[in-house]
């Protein structure tokens, strides 16, 4: 009975936690995210402002999934790859998988690029996964946390989103940018010129 119960009230809070994000977005694609208040977002969902802050710690937040959910993902992409499967492919799978499949025409993904409070919240957000990411890189690898080629890496990783997000083909671009990682910018063709260019000017 226990177990149901809790399976019900999971559910009941997920159903509210999509209902305010659901309202939100619409609020805020509609009216400006700066012209409606979170008051407007709570009555819209039919559920109390205290409600809405138990699940959202901010306005900006109610546009985002679950910061925990993302993070543990992260380092599950790391922790429990296959065990012939290296650190940097895993971490480029998992990217590819979660990171490129939003359609530019996507009413949130509209909504966060046309606002600038929004965008800055979600690098802000999607950045702090930085540092579980290198613990569980560390872990991995066996070299320290705070390891030139372990912080790369994490932030690299992290980075990487918001390249590929904004081109015409998000999948391939993370793709070629592990590749980058990988192979080194010598295999790329913009190396070749470099001999024919003078950097000094």
């Amino acid at each position: 009975m226990t177990g149901t119960t809790t399976g019900r009230r999971e559910r009941k809070k997920a159903q509210t936690r999509q209902a305010l994000t659901d309202a939100a977005v619409r609020l805020f694609t509609e009216r400006g995210f700066d012209n409606v208040g979170v008051r407007e977002v709570a009555e819209a969902a039919d559920v109390s402002l205290s409600t809405l802050f138990k699940h959202f710690p901010s306005k900006e937040a109610l546009v985002f999934d679950l910061d925990t959910d993302i993070e543990s993902a992260l380092v599950a992409a790391v922790r429990d790859r296959a065990p012939d499967q290296p650190v940097l492919h895993a971490l480029r799978d998992h990217m590819v998988r979660t990171r490129t499949s939003v359609r530019t025409d996507d009413p949130t993904f509209v909504l966060v690029e046309s606002t600038p409070a929004l965008r800055d919240y979600a690098r802000h957000m999607w950045l702090r996964h930085e540092k579980a990411l290198a613990a569980v890189l560390a872990e991995a690898t066996g070299l320290a946390q705070e390891a030139a080629a372990v912080t790369g890496l994490a932030r690299f990783t992290l980075e990487s989103a918001s390249i590929a997000r904004t081109s015409e083909d998000p999948a391939r671009t993370m793709r070629d940018l592990f590749a980058l990682l990988e192979q080194g910018w010598a295999t790329t063709p913009l190396a070749g010129r470099e001999d024919q260019t003078d950097w000094d000017g």
